[in-house]
């Protein structure tokens, strides 16, 4: 198995490949990668129908909310990117991600890599070490002049579901540096493009 590696930014032709990423459940917790998008109060209200409904209109919409990692051709992997006013729940006073006054939430050039997804069988790979380069790419080409990432610094275990924020180790491999630390275990971290 030769284990080919291509990530895409999900547009709307690839919305069926978002959906098979995430599975019938909708990723975690039937979450379809609206955690920072709605409201806790919201989300709860919401069905996960309606927020895999949601998050496919988001996608029509565009820009691309993200980036889709296949290998051998199928779809394993995502990534949650985009400008920090498109995530309002990330940019919330009382988080870790917390937004520094030099770089505000509504700030176009202003962006953030909030949220990661792999099949169990593709995690422990370095596969988010590629999401993260691609990214990189993604925001420059996109007019980005910052990229933040609120990751975890340690987990109970290396597969741990806490992870989707990423872990401290792969950005800073990427060369993102802390820049604040607002919550104990989870570094506001940030690469200037």
């Amino acid at each position: 198995m030769s284990n080919a590696t291509v990530i895409r930014p999900l547009t709307p032709d690839l919305s069926a490949d978002f959906q098979t990423v995430m599975g019938p459940s909708g990723a975690c917790y039937g979450c379809w990668c609206t955690a920072f998008m709605m409201s806790p109060k919201a989300r709860q209200a919401s069905t996960p129908d309606e927020r895999r409904d949601l998050f496919l209109n988001i996608v029509a919409e565009g820009p691309p909310p993200g980036l889709i990692l296949y290998r051998d051709g199928a779809p394993v992997g995502w990534m949650q990117i985009g400008p920090r006013a498109l995530v309002p729940e990330w940019n919330n006073p009382r988080r870790s991600s917390t937004p520094l006054p030099d770089a505000p939430a509504d700030d176009p050039g202003v962006w953030a890599i909030t949220c990661f997804f792999l099949h169990t069988k593709h995690r422990g790979q370095g596969l988010s070490h590629a999401l993260v380069a691609a990214g990189i790419d993604h925001a420059r080409a996109n007019g980005a002049r910052v990229l933040e990432a609120s990751p975890m610094d340690q987990a109970k275990r290396s597969k741990s579901i806490g992870l989707f924020v990423g872990s401290t180790s792969v950005f800073e491999k990427a060369g993102f540096e802390t820049v604040a630390r607002q919550k104990p275990n989870r570094p506001l971290m940030r690469f200037t493009l």
